[in-house]
């Protein structure tokens, strides 16, 4: 049996800045997928039942700051390990964004866009088109696959999860939720003083905004100074653990929903001392207004950048722990581990800032996904199928040889494994944040509102960072892509609310 390149041995190599040259030298006695040691079929996908199966996703994940995504100067060693491991998608985008529609795409596998007969929720402050529970006429991924014996277990600190408003809790047998995220009420924000509130907003900052911190600095008042007290280490240790106990009860799901990188963006120092001035004493810009960036000085935006970066290296580093754990617990040959970002966050690349409706531009739209197969097919391998969050739910359950619900409209990714092709062909992709509406094909990206106005019309293959328009040039483009494209896939005109 050949010796298994691991994503440990990888990062040892990286470490030194040999990283592609371990990929190659692997790839000198055979492809990496083929050295993967050899495990009894009854563990192979579609095969038995003893495929485990783990899912994380990483809330406001850009793909532009991940290095397997190409990112020179943003620290993800963890990341790019498991891509190396990894089938990664180098154009996936999620079916609708933002936090709320994207789940509920991941859990049902059926698309929340075009957002028809939607309602606002009534309780909660932040209602984009599509923000509402699961519909209970939906079935969730969890449902299927405990119906089939398989135990399913959720580790989260992405407040909306553990609202039983919103129902994402069927199907799990066990949970852990983490108290404290960004406006969790979780503890009385009269505690916090002005001037704390100060320290972690600046002048420009929105009373909403303020109220965001105010709420995260009562929520985390306990926190003492180790890292450990964070969120995303929080996470990741947590879902560690619950490893050490469900291994005893295979085959099991394992969702771990990490929030981080969302906003606010307060990592230990150590962090973002390595992208922003390590003699920096001012206020820290944690939380972004959804807006222009009309509000926040240049060199606040700077500083927000780092604070951005710094979480996402901290995330990464949890993140690698926990994959240490997958190892040091012998799962890894029988696991299907699925890592995704449900959108990006805007820091003023285009003079946007946080998640507004109208910025669809890749900083927002463009997200990670990568799948690591059991027994490392695919591994190393990129593909520019346009995979998305509603694809995740019939993927797995193809893997697992389990039957899956009509009502699921995404596609088995898992073809592409053994060089094959999904069933369903896309040319194009297709997606709603609130009332605007995003569509690109291999060579334009065009966005507008549901109506067609504001429209932006930009050549990806010419101008990948989408810095000039072409909207006053092309205009019969933007109408077959709006005809063509949007109202084809949405079955005829959208809603507006």
């Amino acid at each position: 049996m050949r010796e298994r390149l691991t994503r440990k041995d990888f990062l040892k190599v990286a470490g030194a800045g040999a990283a592609s040259a371990a990929v190659h030298s692997a790839a000198g006695c055979g492809t990496l997928a083929k050295s993967f040691t050899q495990v009894p079929d009854e563990y192979l996908p579609k095969g038995g039942s003893k495929v485990n199966v783990i899912v994380v996703i990483l809330d406001s994940l850009r793909r532009d700051h991940v290095g397997a995504y190409g990112n020179k100067w943003i620290k993800t060693p963890n990341l790019d390990a498991l891509a190396k491991e990894s089938l990664l998608f180098t154009r996936p985008y999620p079916e609708s964004i933002p936090t709320i529609p994207a789940r509920r795409a991941i859990h049902t596998g059926v698309r929340t866009w075009p957002f028809r007969n939607w309602h606002p929720v009534s309780d909660d402050g932040f209602k984009p088109y599509g923000w509402a529970p699961v519909p209970q006429d939906q079935v969730v991924l969890a449902e299927v696959l405990s119906a089939e014996g398989i135990n399913t277990n959720i580790v989260t600190d992405t407040l909306h999860l553990y609202r039983a408003f919103y129902d994402f809790q069927r199907g799990f047998e066990t949970f852990d939720y983490i108290r404290g995220q960004e406006r969790d009420q979780y503890r009385p924000m009269m505690s916090v003083s002005d001037a704390r509130v100060e320290a972690v907003t600046v002048p420009g900052n929105i009373p909403d905004m303020r109220d965001k911190a105010r709420q995260y600095l009562a929520n985390t008042s306990h926190r003492n100074t180790e890292e450990e007290d964070w969120f995303a280490p929080r996470v990741f240790a947590s879902a560690g653990e619950y490893l050490g106990h469900i291994k005893e009860a295979q085959p099991f799901f394992l969702l771990v929903d990490c929030f981080d990188p969302h906003e606010p963006w307060d990592p230990p120092r150590k962090y973002v001392d390595l992208y922003g001035d390590p003699d920096y004493s001012g206020r820290e810009p944690t939380v972004p207004n959804y807006s222009d960036a009309s509000w926040i000085t240049e060199g606040e935006l700077e500083r927000m950048r780092a604070l951005y970066a710094g979480e996402v290296t901290m995330a990464d580093a949890w993140l690698g722990r926990f994959l240490n754990r997958i190892e040091d617990f012998g799962l890894t040959e029988n696991t299907l581990l699925v890592l995704l970002s449900d959108h990006g966050v805007c820091l003023g690349e285009h003079d946007d800032t946080g998640k507004p409706y109208w910025a669809l531009y890749p900083e927002l739209t463009d997200t990670v996904f990568m799948m690591r197969h059991p027994l490392g097919k695919g591994a190393g391998t990129r593909s520019d199928y346009y995979a998305s969050t509603h694809d995740v739910a019939p993927t797995i359950l193809s893997m697992l040889g389990i039957e899956r619900p009509q009502q699921m409209q995404g596609t088995d990714l898992s073809p592409i494994f053994e060089g094959g092709e999904p069933e369903q062909r896309r040319e194009h992709f297709t997606l709603g944040y609130n009332n605007y509406v995003w569509t690109r094909d291999d060579r334009y990206v065009m966005f507008s509102t549901n109506t067609g106005e504001e429209a932006k019309l930009y050549d990806v293959k010419e101008d990948p960072e989408m810095r000039k328009n072409l909207a006053g040039k092309h205009p019969e483009t933007i109408k077959r892509m709006f005809d063509e494209y949007v109202l084809k896939d949405a079955g005829g005109p959208l809603p507006n609310y």
